[in-house]
């Protein structure tokens, strides 16, 4: 049987149980996928007893996807320059670590555009593992303009400086909310507005521009309250189901070799959060 679980903190909410099980049954591999709460003072212990373990790898999510790293036996060259870690591949005792998410994401967006990006201007809320690897997947489209704005000045400043270089504004939450209107797209890679806390919001939309395509990589409750700001305000709006089962199905692929069927993947995922 093949074994690979998610951890982070929280960990309640996460549906990839639910996905990755799905995946595992239309493949008929006889597998079992799992999630586990390890808070960050437990993550060094754990990734450790996990080497001789018979779980075959696991998905890493928020807030390790950083800390992860200086746990590992080797990172893959695209996760390196990312500077996170979602997947973790466990090869005989040997811990090699993976990012999914960008190219994940971008699947998912691509579907909402009506123009490239290097036509458009796009903000980034957060600066922690997901708004690394999601950063790095954009500026590989080259965006006509990327902001990045963040609570904390010194992990935003961090995330800019590691992007050596590029064409990357850190701006404040306060900024980004007063000059809304020049962003074309607006993605959260916060926690804001996850279960339980659903009427948290990571920006205010007072000054949205009408079409603009607002992404929430939140994926419990279905639609956040941000999400339905912004749709009210005449935005095109995208939850973070897509970058869940994309990311998912590409770490699926990591640890069987079989790239799974990502329609019933989305399905199972949206039919839990329906009930």
């Amino acid at each position: 049987m093949i074994k690979v679980l998610v951890i982070g903190d929280p960990i309640e909410h996460s549906l990839s149980p639910i996905m990755q099980n799905e995946a595992f049954k239309q493949l008929n591999i006889k597998g079992q996928y799992e999630k586990k709460r390890v808070t960050p003072e437990q993550l060094g212990p754990f990734v450790s007893s996990l080497r001789e373990s018979e779980y075959a790898g696991f998905n890493v999510t928020i807030p390790h996807k950083v800390t992860i790293m200086q746990y590992l036996d080797d990172i893959d060259e695209e996760a390196k320059e990312i500077g996170a870690v979602n997947t973790v591949v466990n090869q005989d005792g040997k811990l090699i670590g993976y990012n999914t998410d960008g190219k994940g994401f971008l699947l998912g967006l691509k579907e909402k555009l009506t123009k490239s990006l290097d036509e458009l201007n796009v903000l980034i809320i957060g600066a922690g593992g997901a708004a690394r690897s999601i950063a790095y997947a954009l500026l590989k489209e080259n965006p006509k303009h990327l902001s990045i704005a963040n609570r904390s000045e010194e992990r935003l400043s961090l995330l800019v400086n590691d992007l050596n270089g590029k064409e990357v504004e850190g701006i404040s939450l306060a900024n980004a909310e007063s000059k809304l209107a020049l962003f074309d797209v607006l993605i959260n890679t916060t926690n804001a507005g996850m279960f339980p806390d659903i009427k948290d919001m990571p920006l205010q939309l007072d000054r949205l521009k009408e079409g603009a395509v607002v992404c929430d990589i939140v994926y419990n409750p279905l639609q956040t309250t941000w999400l339905k700001i912004a749709e009210g305000n005449g935005a095109i709006i995208d939850n973070g189901v897509s970058m869940l089962v994309m990311q998912g199905a590409m770490a699926f692929e990591k640890w069987t070799g079989t790239f799974p069927d990502t329609d019933k993947m989305k399905d199972s995922v949206i039919n839990q959060l329906r009930r």
